[in-house]
């Protein structure tokens, strides 16, 4: 049985990985842009991301960083807008924290993350948060995850990482952590040959936890 689960957050906990990717969508609109979702997909997958393409594309870093707010501003607006819940997520992290320690390693940014969980119980099952701010080196780099284990004062082989996307996944691997991979719509078709699970939904998670 495993004793310590490090979450991934956007995708895995709440449904956010498609508003981030339209939010960014829409800043790069605005200079006449149109930002691929499958080379977009293959960035992310390399720890790159929206403004891969915009420099392709001949847009200058001054103009980057306008771009950068307005989507983050996009990005704030969907999530006090639109319906990110996933189905069944307070109900299984309330189940597994009679059994484990649980905690969140995500990219996202504070301001980010404050807001999505500002009326949520998500944060209250989590021994600590791990966000963008608190390591220098991002996934698909392994030290998110190696930070996460020395929070826990954990070994390897005590933990599990859940995460839906291939960087999350690597970086894990690169960790030397299991990682179980849950299904997400948005990030569905990525290589996830090297993953230990694969499960549907998180309700899956505890009997896998449990029984691993």
């Amino acid at each position: 049985m495993k004793a310590f689960v490090l979450f991934d957050h956007d995708g895995v906990l709440v449904d956010t990985e498609a508003w981030y990717y339209r939010a960014g969508e829409r800043a790069l609109a605005d200079v006449g842009v149109a930002l691929d979702k499958d080379r977009y997909l293959r960035d992310m997958a390399q720890g790159l991301g929206t403004w891969t393409q915009a420099r392709a594309a001949g847009v200058d870093e001054p103009t980057i960083d306008r771009l950068r707010a307005a989507r983050d501003a996009y990005y704030q607006g969907y999530l006090r807008t639109e319906a990110i819940e996933i189905e069944g997520v307070t109900e299984v992290l309330a189940d597994l924290s009679k059994h484990v320690r649980m905690a969140i390693v995500t990219t996202a940014k504070r301001a980010d993350f404050d807001l999505i969980h500002e009326h949520r119980s998500i944060r209250s099952f989590m021994e600590f948060v791990l966000v963008r701010d608190d390591y220098e080196r991002s996934k698909p780099h392994p030290e998110p995850y190696l930070t996460g284990l020395r929070r826990f004062g954990a070994t390897k082989e005590a933990a599990l990482v859940v995460e839906d996307s291939a960087r999350g996944l690597q970086s894990a691997v690169a960790a030397g952590i299991d990682c179980a991979v849950v299904h997400n719509d948005f990030t569905k078709d990525q290589d996830f040959a090297q993953a230990r699970h694969r499960i549907a939904t998180l309700a899956e998670l505890r009997d896998l936890v449990l029984a691993d």
